[in-house]
Order: structure tokens, then C-alpha cells, then sequence
């Protein structure tokens, strides 16, 4: 997921991306477009917390189970 900024040039909601060392800006052209990308990153951050406690969880039970 690319992050989101102003970007310098114009001082519109931009993606940032990054190829070859070379950062690219696009505009995000709709406020609710850019709304929902900053959702999409609260979801995928909040998946991700519980993914990883579920993954303490399994590791720590197999390690009593031996």
C-alpha cells in the first residue's frame, strides 16, 4: 500500500511511490477516495496487530506443549 502526502508541487492529497530510488507522486482526485485509503490503512494495521497476537498465542502454546 502506498502512502499518502501533499505533494510538494502542487499541494494536493498525493500517493507516494517509490521505483528505481525515484519517488512519483499521483493525485488523489476524490476526498472520499483519499478517506478511504487512510480507512483501508487503520484496517490493515489493526488486522495486522491481531494477526501477530494470534501468532505470539500459537508459538507460545507449542512451546508448553513440548
Amino acid at each position: 500500500m502506498s502512502d499518502v502526502a501533499k505533494c510538494p508541487t502542487c499541494g494536493s492529497h498525493s500517493r507516494i511511490k517509490t521505483k528505481d530510488g525515484e519517488i512519483t507522486y499521483q493525485a488523489v482526485q476524490d476526498e472520499d477516495a483519499f478517506k478511504k485509503v487512510g480507512q483501508m490503512k487503520k484496517a490493515l494495521e489493526k488486522f495486522k496487530a491481531k494477526a501477530e497476537a494470534l501468532e505470539a498465542e500459537l508459538k507460545a502454546l507449542k512451546t508448553d506443549k513440548t
